[in-house]
């Protein structure tokens, strides 16, 4: 997949409006997606977690705890497309 993220804002709650570079778009809760804990534990704060930024070079939000998300994991839930299964080369 690996579709890079080109617009975020954080919106109602712990929601986030995503945009892809191929326009795929859509609004994520991710109060769904994560538990509160460990590097997730800050974006509690809602004042926080609204301070969500794109990394260009990794194609992906992040906070600057170090907490990010991984961008296949965010396009599926806005696609609702399956993530693939990768499968590592035998050498």
């Amino acid at each position: 997949m690996l579709k890079d993220i080109i617009a975020v804002e954080a919106r109602e709650g712990y929601q986030l409006y995503i945009k892809f570079e191929d326009n795929q778009q859509g609004i994520i809760d991710i109060s769904k997606l994560i538990s509160f804990t460990g590097v997730f534990a800050p974006l509690q704060n809602i004042d926080y977690f609204k301070q969500v930024k794109i990394n260009p070079e990794w194609g992906t939000i992040y906070w600057e705890n170090g907490a990010d998300f991984d961008p296949d994991v965010l396009y599926a839930e806005i696609t609702r497309e399956e993530i693939s299964n990768y499968q590592i080369a035998k050498t």
